[in-house]
């Protein structure tokens, strides 16, 4: 299923009145594309308030132009998206690793997963579609998540 329009009508949750919003991390290597996308997507498909970053162990230069593309396409934001590393993360409750295998860190957290997903940094547009549509589905899950916690 093509993702692309979801994002225009959805309408999270606030979080419970005198309940503190969650802090989640998306991690890569690089930071560059996967955790960006999540990042940006994140803002718009997980509970409001939720406060939402990015960070990477090796911080690329610039966010991958296919990624920011892929953004582009589905009308979600990529304003204010930069690589930054680690130490640039306040305390999170959720720590979500993209699948960077070994290079990946292992911060305190409440919650930790890893999505395992393919980079598809200087792929085809359809390989930023496809991760893009991953991490949406990833992302509608830990909304679940999240509200229940």
């Amino acid at each position: 299923m093509d993702s692309s329009n979801a994002f225009a009508n959805a309408a999270p949750s606030a979080p419970a009145a005198g309940t503190a919003a969650p802090c989640v991390a998306f991690v890569c290597t690089h930071n560059a594309c996967r955790s960006q996308m999540a990042e940006a997507l994140a803002r718009q498909l997980l509970p409001r308030g939720t406060q939402t970053f990015s960070a990477g162990t090796d911080p690329a230069d610039h966010v991958d132009g296919g990624a920011l593309q892929e953004l582009a396409r589905r009308g979600v934001s990529a304003a204010g998206l930069h690589p930054k590393p680690l130490s640039r993360l306040p305390r999170v409750d959720w720590l979500v690793t993209m699948g960077c295998g070994v290079s990946c860190p292992s911060l305190p957290c409440a919650h930790r997963e890893d999505w395992g997903l393919d980079d598809p940094m200087g792929g085809s547009p359809r390989s930023y579609r496809e991760c893009a549509d991953a991490i949406a589905q990833h992302l509608r899950q830990l909304g679940k998540k999240i509200a229940r916690a």
